[in-house]
């Protein structure tokens, strides 16, 4: 069985965290509480990419990238916006911050 926490918390954790190192963490769409999947939009200079927590074969998360290249970033609002409209469950986090996968791996990331 999975200890996962619910997916509201370990956002509210993330965005704190971030926030509390002086980056930039912002919900662009909120989901299920409960097991909502997430999405990660991480700002790099001018450009964007996305990452989504993944439970793997062996019950474990992982952040796999996800969607368009980051040097588009009009493509990378496209596909989260897509994504978003078939699953309304899904929740959508922007980070700008230095090192932006070390803080979700740190965050949300069971072990």
């Amino acid at each position: 069985m999975s200890m996962r926490l619910p997916t509201h918390l370990s956002v509210g954790a993330l965005l704190r965290r971030v926030n509390d190192s002086g980056g930039l963490a912002v919900v662009r769409a909120s989901g299920e509480p409960q097991g909502g999947a997430l999405l990660i939009l991480i700002a790099e200079g001018r450009g964007l990419r996305a990452v989504e927590r993944m439970r793997g074969l062996d019950d474990r998360d992982a952040l796999v990238p996800a969607g368009p290249r980051a040097d588009d970033p009009a493509a990378v609002e496209e596909y989260w916006q897509n994504r978003r409209r078939r699953d309304p469950d899904l929740w959508v986090i922007e980070l700008d911050v230095p090192q932006a996968e070390r803080f979700v791996a740190e965050t949300i990331l069971s072990h």
